[in-house]
């Protein structure tokens, strides 16, 4: 079966890349891309050519969230399966066996961030920026956080979830957001020599090591999503999230209702 919104590659030193390929929208995810990549990361996972997974975008930027062109008009359970649909890939790289890293240029904003950050390991390009930016359009990135608290501690991860801004590549790489930056013009290069680097260790070990240290470091982990998939869901529904929206869409500053 093909992809839509995803490009998959198989390259000959047992590197895999899947490409988000929105590139109009910035790779925001809407719900084909977040089933096609939550495949192909599945996908390549079972396959015995790849060993190291890296997910990038096509375009301008790594990944600036969630596309909110269709959120309005939804059920609490009908938000709770849309943002649900949206986060099963940042879930789905804890339980994969193989590493997978993500190499961001542009912007990571709110879901995109979270996905960077629920990658085993990450790349930036030197002009890049991260950060949980859902707040700004009222709504707010309590999926996202989760992947970002584990690698950034709480305090850290609560200021990127309040106040939603952008921070350089260098802040994630000394918060712990990523692992390296890089010079935007070799990040390609860069990202996937590490990426073969870590794909000659043994397959095994690195599968024993992954399973390991998820096992023990994010107990919790998928109950955690649970709750705050509910809550997000709720929230969806409030006066102040449809206005933040709106406002969003009609470039116009948002006037909060508090309710």
């Amino acid at each position: 079966m093909g992809y839509e919104c995803v490009i998959v590659e198989i390259g000959d030193n047992f590197v895999a890349e899947i490409t988000l390929n929105r590139p109009e929208s910035l790779n925001t995810f809407n719900a084909t891309l977040a089933e096609e990549l939550d495949r192909a990361l599945l996908e390549l996972d079972a396959d015995s050519r790849v060993r190291v997974i890296i997910v990038k975008g096509a375009g301008k930027a790594f990944c600036a969230g969630i596309d909110v062109g269709d959120f309005a008009g939804k059920s609490v359970m009908e938000y709770r399966d849309w943002i649900e649909c949206m986060e099963n890939p940042l879930v789905t790289i804890s339980t994969l066996k193989k590493p997978v890293i993500a190499q961001v240029h542009g912007v990571a904003a709110a879901n995109g961030a979270g996905l960077a950050a629920a990658a085993d390991l990450a790349t930036a390009g030197e002009n890049a920026r991260l950060g949980l930016t859902a707040i700004n359009v009222g709504l707010n990135c309590v999926g996202p956080v989760i992947p970002v608290s584990r690698s950034v501690g709480r305090k850290r991860a609560l200021e990127l979830l309040f106040f939603g801004d952008l921070v350089s590549a260098g802040e994630a790489l000394d918060m712990g957001l990523v692992n390296r930056v890089i010079p935007d013009a070799d990040l390609e290069t860069e990202t996937r020599k590490w990426a073969a680097a870590l794909a000659q260790k043994s397959p095994v070990a690195l599968q024993i090591a992954k399973k390991a240290f998820y096992s023990v470091a994010d107990l919790g982990y998928h109950s955690s999503f649970e709750y705050m998939n509910e809550a997000f869901a709720r929230l969806c529904t409030t006066e102040d999230a449809k206005e933040g929206i709106d406002a969003f869409l009609s470039k116009r500053s948002p006037v909060w209702k508090e309710k």
